[in-house]
């Protein structure tokens, strides 16, 4: 497939350039190696944190055990004994969005940098970066999709919560507290109560990096993401560039990706990814999700109803609106 991004100029009016951007085999170059690595390092965890969440069976049976019967001690333990260890685990999670949201800041840095003129000639020669980038948003709307599907995580998080306080108040010695003090339990409950808590800790540490960045044009953020929804869209709508996919789940991974770098522009952007001034082609967007297999792309047509910013603005297009309804 060859590591540079191939840039035909198109016929349409717009004289968008289209790009073939290798998701599946970009290799660092000298010059990415060191962010890379950085970047890498947090990678490595991700498919385990799928893997976890996935298989989170929640301590639903033994927490109504133990409130039905609120005088049963030996309950009361065996609720608190399945529930510490689950704890640990949602402790775990929240703690690898905060790596993720350093590398993905690590990474706007490399790529919004002013090494380069502009963002086509960042993603020809920082393919394995951009490779990163899109798999920091692949995990984060995979990560989503599955916390949404998993109400237990909130019980078992309220749970433990409560009868921590109760055995403060008894003057209790609680274990697993260690793991998680009041602090750090609040930050975690707040992670944890948005509907996407990973997409949240992207928007916010975008926004943050634009914000923080004062001497860097704010298009040199909304620009790399523009792009890269554009990438996505083109490989995903011209036949020519999905023959070159070699696995199926480059499909599903370039569907997250485009909806992904869409809500981190819409939070950044000004003005939002649906207004007529954005770089970015949303009706286009939206018909290639809609061209795909109905119950293949729902959770993503929902991130693009739900978790975006700017949707319901005056000046979104009626077009774009009646698309998502």
């Amino acid at each position: 497939m060859g590591n540079l991004l191939k840039v035909l100029t198109c016929t349409d009016l717009e004289q968008e350039p289209n790009f073939f951007l290798d998701f599946e085999n970009a290799q660092p170059t000298e010059a990415e190696r060191e962010v890379w690595q950085q970047v890498d390092l947090v990678l490595k965890d991700a498919k385990g944190i799928l893997d976890e969440l996935q298989a989170y069976k929640g301590a639903g049976v033994e927490i109504r055990e133990a409130i039905q019967n609120p005088n049963d001690e030996a309950l009361q333990d065996q609720a608190w004994a399945a529930v510490v260890p689950l704890v640990g685990k949602l402790k775990k999670f929240y703690e690898f969005s905060q790596r993720l949201e350093a590398a993905l800041r690590s990474l706007l840095g490399a790529l919004t940098s002013e090494a380069y003129d502009d963002t086509t000639q960042h993603l020809e020669r920082e393919q394995a970066l951009a490779r990163q980038f899109a798999e920091i948003l692949h995990f984060t709307l995979r990560f989503d999709e599955l916390k949404m599907t998993t109400p237990a995580i909130q019980n078992d998080f309220s749970y433990y919560r409560r009868t921590l306080s109760r055995m403060r108040i008894n003057n209790l010695p609680a274990e697993g507290e260690n793991e998680v003090n009041n602090e750090l339990a609040n930050r975690i409950s707040l992670f944890y109560a948005d509907a996407t808590p990973m997409l949240k800790t992207l928007s916010d540490g975008t926004t943050k990096f634009v914000s923080e960045n004062k001497n860097l044009p704010i298009e040199n953020t909304t620009d790399c993401l523009s792009t890269m929804a554009t990438v996505c869209k083109v490989m995903l709508e011209t036949p020519e560039y999905r023959s070159r996919f070699t696995s199926e789940e480059t499909v599903p991974f370039c569907l997250r990706v485009m909806v992904g770098v869409i809500i981190l522009y819409d939070y950044v952007h000004p003005v939002g990814a649906f207004a007529k001034s954005s770089k970015i082609d949303m009706k286009g967007c939206i018909k290639v999700l809609k061209d795909q297999p109905p119950n293949s792309v729902e959770g993503l047509l929902n991130a693009l109803r739900y978790t975006t910013k700017h949707l319901n603005d005056e000046s979104t297009n009626k077009t774009i609106r009646s698309m998502l309804q």
